[in-house]
Parts: structure tokens; C-alpha cells; sequence
């Protein structure tokens, strides 16, 4: 749905403006502006920032304004427009100290039907077992305990950001001795603990498994990891960490894809809706944004209005190969230099058909077997050397390659040839 409004200045009226919209309006000695209007003008031009449910949209700036107001951080060609491949800043960067922190623990898992440890073969399982049952008063340190139904196992959980007492989170319970399966088991009371060794999380609870194990005298079958489950809402947050966020006056913006384009569009895009050079990008990861003073002490509402906002992220060309598998992925942005190739395999094949050579009836000769081999030698001579054209596109590139009629494991050495030789403009990754 369209919303209108009108703004005049000097007998000059923009009517009908559509929600979101860029104004950038002509003006001598113009009017006091509206309190939406930026506080950034260059003679000539006067840039204005209209509302956009929200937030507010981005505007637009002279060449010789500063960056922050410069229509670059758009990257669709018209300032503030979203571009088709343009995303919200929330999906682009992570908040310093929001984050999880990793949790993990040891423990036993009770209940399996003779799948767990053998107490022989795990010396762990057996000496924890004997502690756990000396705390519940069970002395059975002398003796001899031939029990398969427990299994020592790791647990391990993110600790959410801002999780509070009291707040349940899921759990990973893992085998760590010879047990074939967690099946049917109880994870018993265990403590999970930080990187500090201070207890943060208890888990306990019925163990989910996803795969399965069957077996007979003379077959096998397993499906999935039987020795892997998983605890929902398994475990109790019993300590906070303790962070702030709300009355910082300063806070830093990660990227997770770092790139120094991209880390100064959204600079550009917090200050246009700051009205101020309120955020810098200190390096291709990192953009430093300091908290205006009518958002001292609501910081929160301020990150609210910023993960809104749309920038058209920027890559670096790059082509990933997964030379296991033959999986070849290139981005958008990787560009070729018109190369020609020739590839071709040289194969030789060699095969043995043996024939048997039999006497004549009533002779004194004896049957033998000749050998016959034949070789046979294939240099592919028809394939020729194919042009690749220069690509504009990435479906053009990809159209140039199809030519050469070659699978993916081939396209993976005919690529590297083409970078060694400098046509590929684009970095390659192997994994």
C-alpha cells in the first residue's frame, strides 16, 4: 500500500510521493526544512530523508558531499533503492557481545539395552560409574560390575546470547567408549561448563536417536549415527552472563562476510538515517558505530532501526572446488578473459583373450593356451581447441565452459589452468 504526502517549498510541490521514496529537491534559500530533512546540504541541492514505515529511507547527496551521504552504499544504481539482490544489514553483520558461548560436559548414560560400554574396554566409564554410585552411598569399589547397559558420553550446547536463569536449551549427548548405541538411554545429571570452567548449564533427560543398528548372526545393518542424540530443551540455565548492551555508547558491527564495499555501504546507510557521520568502517570487518545522543541509554531501539536497513552487499569473485566430490560453485562476479582450450585424455586399453589350441585327434600333441593381447590406444585427436568467449555474465561464462563438453572433474583442472594463465579474474578456493 502507497502513501501520500506533499512537501512545499517556495511554490514548489512533490505530491503523491510513494512510501520510501528519495527526494532530492532544487532550492534558493529554501524554506525551513521539514524535521525529517537532513542536516547535510550542499549548495544547489538539498537531500531529504522520508519515512518509511519504521525507519526511515535512505537519501540522496552531491558528488563532493561526504561519503556517508554519497549514493554509493545504495550499489543499485538509484540512492536508497533496494537493489535485487540487496539485503537488510541484520542478515549481513553480528552485534559485538551478541553471541553463544560453547558449553560441555561429562556424563552417563543409563538405560540402553545392553548397547553401552564394555566396562573392561573403557576404564573411564567403569571409574565413573563407581564415583557416581559412591555419592548415592553405593560402595562398589571391590566389586566386579559387568554391567553393558551405561556409556560414558560428552555433552555439548550453546549457551544462547542474553540466556537467562531458568531458560531451557537443547543438548548433544556423544558416545566416547565402544558403546553401539544410545538408544532407550537417560542421560543422568550432568554439569555443562564454559571455556572458564564455571558451571553454567545441568542437563539431564531421555536420549533421542535418530539413527538405528540391527543385526543378526550374519548380517549387519546401521542406519544414521546411533551413538549421537540429542536432549530438546535437555538442559537448565543455572548462571547468566552478565552484558550491558542497552546503555553502551559505542558498539562495533562484524561482517560476516568481510569486504571493505560492503563495510562502508552500511556506514553510509547508518548515517543517512542518523543524519550524521555516526558510523565508521574501520577495516573490511569491522564498521564502529557511536551512539547519538537522542539514543543515549536505548541502544536496543537503535539496533532495531539499523538491522532494517537494505544495502546491496559486495563480493570478491571467487570460484569453490571440492575436488572429492567435483562440486564446482562460482559467484556472480567472476569474469574470463577470452582463452582457448583443448583438453583431452590419453587412453590405453589392454585386453586379454587367451585361446585354447587343441592336437589333432590320435596325435601325440597336447593341449595348450596361447595368449592373445590386444592395445588399443585413444588420444581423443578429434577434440580441437574451443574459444571461450569472454564472459559479461556469469550464464555466458558458464555457457562458454559447456562447450568444451567436459564434466565437472575436468572443468576443475581446465579452471586452474585458465587462472595460472591469468584469464580468470576471479580467486579460486579448493576445499
Amino acid at each position: 500500500m502507497q502513501r501520500s504526502m506533499s512537501i512545499l517549498i517556495r511554490n514548489v510541490t512533490l505530491a503523491a510521493l510513494t512510501a520510501g521514496a528519495i527526494l532530492a529537491v532544487s532550492h534558493a534559500r529554501a524554506a525551513e526544512p521539514p524535521p525529517y530533512a537532513s542536516g547535510g546540504t550542499t549548495p544547489g541541492i538539498r537531500t531529504y530523508v522520508v519515512p518509511s514505515g519504521p525507519v526511515v529511507a535512505a537519501v540522496t547527496a552531491p558528488a563532493d558531499a561526504p561519503y556517508w551521504k554519497r549514493d554509493e552504499f545504495s550499489g543499485a544504481g538509484q540512492p536508497g533503492q533496494a537493489g535485487p539482490t540487496s539485503a537488510r544489514i541484520k542478515d549481513l553483520i553480528d552485534i559485538e557481545g551478541v553471541r553463544e558461548n560453547q558449553l560441555i560436559g561429562y556424563g552417563l548414560v543409563v538405560g540402553l539395552n545392553g548397547t553401552g560400554d564394555s566396562l573392561n574396554a573403557s576404564p573411564f566409564t567403569r571409574q565413573s560409574l563407581i564415583a557416581m554410585l559412591e555419592r548415592l552411598g553405593v560402595n562398589t569399589r571391590n566389586a566386579t560390575l559387568r554391567t553393558k547397559n551405561v556409556a560414558a558420553v560428552m555433552v555439548t550446547a550453546s549457551l544462547p546470547p542474553f540466556g537467562t536463569q531458568g531458560t531451557r536449551i537443547d543438548i548433544t549427548v556423544s558416545a566416547m567408549g565402544d558403546a553401539t548405541s544410545l538408544q532407550g538411554g537417560t542421560l543422568l545429571v550432568t554439569p555443562l561448563l564454559g571455556a572458564d570452567g564455571e558451571v553454567y548449564a545441568v542437563g539431564q533427560g531421555p536420549v533421542a536417536v535418530i539413527g538405528f543398528q540391527a543385526e543378526g548372526a550374519a548380517a549387519k545393518v546401521v542406519r544414521g549415527v546411533p551413538t549421537t542424540g540429542r536432549i530438546s530443551n535437555g538442559a537448565l540455565v543455572e548462571r547468566e552472563i552478565e552484558f550491558a548492551l542497552a546503555n553502551a555508547t559505542a558498539v562495533r558491527l562484524a561482517l560476516r562476510n568481510p569486504d571493505l564495499t560492503t563495510a562502508r555501504r552500511i556506514a553510509g546507510a547508518i548515517n543517512t538515517l542518523l543524519g550524521e557521520a555516526a558510523a565508521e568502517p574501520r577495516d573490511p570487518a569491522t564498521v564502529q558505530l557511536i551512539v547519538p545522543l537522542s539514543y543515549k541509554n536505548n541502544l536496543i531501539r537503535l539496533l532495531t532501526e539499523i538491522e532494517q536497513l537494505r544495502v546491496q552487499p559486495d563480493n570478491t569473485a571467487k570460484v569453490v572446488i571440492d575436488e572429492r566430490s567435483g562440486i564446482i560453485v562460482m559467484g556472480r562476479e567472476v569474469r574470463v578473459s577470452t582463452v582457448a582450450v583443448a583438453q583431452g585424455n590419453l587412453t590405453v586399453t589392454i585386453s586379454e583373450q587367451p585361446i585354447v589350441s587343441q592336437p589333432d585327434p590320435f596325435s601325440d600333441g597336447e593341449t595348450v593356451v596361447v595368449p592373445r593381447t590386444t592395445v588399443q590406444v585413444d588420444d581423443e585427436s578429434h577434440r580441437q581447441l574451443a574459444i571461450v568467449q569472454q564472459g559479461v555474465t556469469l550464464q555466458e561464462l558458464v555457457d562458454g565452459l559447456n562447450s568444451l563438453g567436459i564434466g565437472p572433474r575436468d572443468l576443475i583442472g581446465i579452471l586452474q589452468a585458465i587462472k595460472a594463465s591469468g584469464a580468470l579474474q576471479a580467486e579460486i578456493e579448493v576445499m
